[in-house]
């Protein structure tokens, strides 16, 4: 918890670590890509590389040809956890 405090980001970087580490040899012919998204919006480098400029950053933009389609892929994954958060704060004020 130290690293939150001291920098915005860190948590998701820690989540990602561990995810890449707990699925290293799960599937070995994959490429896993972790995406982690922090309480307060922030998402770990790797994977605002990846949906960036990144494999699918790349494929995005030859399939569709529309350059913000990155920008709508990251709106469209927050609005994914506020309505995930949304249902877990239903479900447990029940």
């Amino acid at each position: 918890m130290e690293a939150a405090a001291r920098e915005a980001g860190a948590v998701a970087e820690q989540a990602a670590q561990r995810k890449v580490e707990q699925y290293r040899y799960a599937f070995p012919n994959y490429c896993f890509q972790p995406i982690a998204v922090d309480n307060l919006g922030a998402m770990n480098s790797s994977a605002v590389d990846f949906i960036n400029t990144g494999t699918l950053g790349r494929r995005i933009l030859s399939v569709s040809g529309e350059d913000k389609e990155s920008v709508f892929l990251f709106q469209r994954i927050s609005v994914t956890i506020q309505r995930f958060n949304s249902i877990v704060v239903r479900v447990f004020s029940l």
